[in-house]
């Protein structure tokens, strides 16, 4: 109950988040904040795990022009951290050698950020449907093209099929981020905490998840639970968010609660409630400060 009513108090004061950095700067020094992090994670240039959390932006062209003209914005922006090559979107999703080939084009446009590759199930939000063997030897193919730096893995695909993936993943030095979506609801934060705790014990490197809610409270019970991962069961980075338009929040809130990334987009979000990088950059770097200002 304690945590569940810091939880909420933070909340509240999020939403000033301006208002809290100026308080910051003008009223007596407050009590120092107590913060644990992940231990971090340095790929290319970036270090995940330390600071303001990193943001991802993902691509959502259909054709490998679109990808790769929104590769070369993404890449050229200072406001984005990581590239998220967001292959199910693509007409030819399925062809391993044409992704592969087009993944080598997104990385070299990427100006060294790491890059992330995801096929997101429909089961999962989504644009294709596709078999769990599909999906594992889609998988295997392209991890064999040395050009990803971080690669999705759902998890609650084939358990054999996430086995072999994650294991060939980190024999090619690949980091994996394994994820978990709902679409609909917020489970209990039981639930969340289990799911993350599951993954972590997968062999995840890097552990989400990211549901819908409904109203205040369910936006309350996914930072609760990022909370508690944090505190209590892992220090491997955490990306976790609340959807939508009334979960905006956790999106700007990493740095409070535990988490090391976010996803903002350039353009064209891939999921609902995602806020422009240049904007959300701006609001972390305000939180950041009214947290450091102790």
């Amino acid at each position: 109950m304690m945590r569940l009513t810091k939880t909420i108090l933070a909340l509240s004061l999020l939403l000033s988040v301006q208002g809290a950095a100026m308080a910051a700067q003008t009223s007596a020094p407050a009590v120092a904040v107590m913060q644990r992090h992940a231990v971090p994670i340095t790929i290319r240039h970036t270090v995940i795990g330390e600071g303001t959390p990193k943001i991802i932006v993902p691509t959502t062209g259909t054709t490998a022009g679109q990808v790769l003209e929104q590769a070369k914005t993404i890449g050229t922006n200072p406001d984005a951290d990581l590239i998220e090559y967001r292959i199910d979107y693509l007409t030819f999703a399925s062809d391993a050698a044409k992704v592969g080939a087009l993944g080598k084009q997104v990385a070299a446009a990427a100006e060294g950020k790491p890059l992330i590759l995801t096929f997101r199930t429909q089961a999962e939000g989504g644009m294709k449907t596709i078999s769990d063997k599909a999906y594992g030897d889609l998988y295997l193919s392209l991890i064999n093209d040395h050009f990803i730096d971080i690669l999705d893995v759902e998890m609650f695909r084939d358990a054999k099929v996430v086995n072999q993936v994650v294991a060939a993943a980190h024999k090619a030095g690949i980091k994996v981020v394994m994820s978990s979506h709902d679409f609909h609801n917020t489970p209990s934060v039981a639930d969340i905490v289990a799911r993350l705790r599951k993954q972590d014990s997968m062999g995840a490197d890097i552990l989400k998840i990211a549901v819908m809610p409904h109203n205040p409270e369910d936006v309350v019970r996914l930072m609760d639970a990022t909370a508690q991962i944090r505190e209590q069961y892992s220090l491997k980075p955490l990306l976790t968010m609340s959807m939508g338009g009334l979960g905006a929040v956790s999106r700007l809130s990493g740095e409070v609660f535990g988490d090391d990334l976010t996803f903002g987009m350039l353009g064209t979000p891939s999921a609902p409630g995602q806020i422009e990088a240049h904007q959300l950059h701006q609001e972390m770097n305000t939180l950041h400060l009214a947290i450091t200002s102790h």
